[in-house]
């Protein structure tokens, strides 16, 4: 009696499973302009660092999280940023006036400080397709970049990665919710 066979099938089954589940895992796209983007500087979704929810036992966490959604509150483990968030008209990377005014502060804080490195991170609403706000995501921190380095900020001080709609400051399905979350985030790094 042949008992290697069932084994085989077994370890080919196993392997049919890992190999499914590593194909469907989801795809992030990552653009740095200093070479790959640190793992930290970029938290993937529900991992990382906490953001401005406090910590509560297990039991209490999804109680806590409906709260900060309903609050507004980022629920996407997004790093805190020493400055205002560039926002961006509906499928625009255009800069705003007050866009600019924005970008002189975080230049001259980065001209000031030399050593420092920043991540420009791009976001879109909910609207549209997944691959289409990823294209978006990674024009408004593109034209950031290139307006930061036109203040004198150096190019290798910056990179950007895009997160198109899959990381919302504010999960609400509003225009009021949607304009928050069409936004240049910075991290310092």
């Amino acid at each position: 009696m042949n008992t290697a066979f069932p084994w085989k099938r077994a370890v080919a089954a196993l392997f049919l499973a890992v190999l499914l589940a590593a194909g469907c895992s989801k795809k992030q796209t990552v653009k740095s302009d200093t070479g790959p983007a640190p793992a930290a500087s970029a938290p993937a979704p529900g991992g990382g660092p906490k953001d401005s929810i406090q910590e509560a036992p297990i039991t209490e966490a999804p109680v806590a999280v409906a709260r900060a959604a309903e609050a507004g509150v980022a629920v996407t483990e997004e790093k805190p940023s020493r400055f205002a968030d560039v926002l961006f008209d509906f499928n625009k990377a255009d800069l705003t006036e007050e866009g600019k005014q924005i970008c002189q502060g975080v230049a001259e804080y980065m001209r000031k400080t030399p050593k420092a490195k920043l991540l420009v991170e791009g976001h879109c609403d909910e609207r549209g397709t997944a691959e289409y706000n990823l294209v978006l995501g990674e024009r408004r921190a593109t034209t950031v970049r290139n307006y930061l380095m036109s203040l004198g900020v150096p190019k290798g001080a910056l990179s950007t990665v895009s997160f198109g709609k899959e990381r919302p400051v504010d999960p609400g399905h509003t225009e009021g919710a949607w304009a928050k979350n069409r936004r240049a985030h910075f991290v310092l790094k």
